[in-house]
């Protein structure tokens, strides 16, 4: 195999985010329910037999110790294998957005190139090697809509009715280590189960992170205020900031304020690479 090209790399919406607790060592404890939706940025990959690894920004330039290419370096180093590769991002997701956008490039990356260098790995030596790279990337690796807990290690696969969403990203993004530092974060949410879902899973909870984030990006708040000014119930995704609302089918809403990013969403089921990968040792 020489090449793989359009490769998907789907973010995700935090559908609530409750703290808590918080760990001696610093870690907060969150329980959430993460759902894949088909927004995502596009990666291709060419073999190279010089083992170099590279990257190719086709559109928003990238920091130049990405995510994604770290994720290739560590697949390299803990394989053995002498091949490389070309990486191109086609980078349509947000960054600061909340919706694991870099996580989500990583993972794919790992898929692909596990693929493309002919390693066969199953997902449980993929699995530590995400987690490396961060919190999230294990979610992305399974594939599956998840009830998430702990540091987001723990992860339990959920099925979700099929639904629409608004998708709006304001112009200004967030930092997720400012938003855990601040003291005014609430991090006594009572725990809650995957019971507390079944009645209505996209109305659930709340965002503990939401409040703060307003205090630090204002534009959050404009933001839910215009999806609630369109008659939609609003909170933000992940450490924002981006906001998003349960649509119906059909909606059509005006175009938002200049630099902001509106998108009209359907949830997935699964990852769109959930095959490629063997779960089996």
């Amino acid at each position: 195999m020489k090449s793989l090209h359009n490769v998907p790399a789907p973010a995700k919406l935090n559908l609530f985010l409750h703290v808590t607790g918080r760990r001696p060592d610093g870690y907060h404890l969150l329980q959430s329910v993460f759902m894949l939706i088909d927004w995502w940025d596009v990666l291709h990959f060419d073999l190279r037999e010089d083992g170099l690894l590279l990257r190719q920004d086709l559109t928003v330039a990238l920091p130049e110790d990405d995510l994604c290419l770290r994720a290739a370096h560590a697949l390299k180093a803990a394989s053995g294998t002498a091949l490389g590769a070309l990486i191109q991002i086609d980078k349509r997701l947000p960054a600061q957005a909340g919706m694991g956008g870099g996580s989500s490039d990583a993972a794919t990356c790992l898929l692909a190139l596990n693929r493309l260098w002919g390693l066969h790995w199953p997902l449980s030596r993929l699995l530590p090697l995400g987690l490396s790279l961060g919190a999230d990337v294990p979610f992305f690796l399974r594939g599956h809509n998840a009830w998430v807990q702990g540091i987001g290690e723990d992860i339990t696969p959920i099925d979700l009715p099929p639904a629409r969403f608004a998708v709006l990203k304001p112009a200004q993004g967030l930092e997720t280590a400012g938003i855990f530092k601040s003291a005014a974060l609430k991090r006594d949410s009572s725990t809650a189960t995957i019971s507390d879902l079944a009645a209505q899973p996209f109305a659930f909870g709340r965002n503990d992170l939401q409040a703060v984030a307003q205090g630090l990006c204002p534009e959050v708040f404009e933001a839910l205020q215009w999806l609630e000014n369109q008659g939609l119930q609003a909170r933000m995704t992940g450490s924002g900031s981006a906001v998003f609302a349960l649509v119906g089918a059909d909606a059509v809403l005006p175009k938002p304020p200049p630099g902001w990013q509106l998108q009209m969403c359907s949830n997935l089921e699964i990852h769109p690479l959930a095959g490629w990968i063997s779960s089996d040792d």
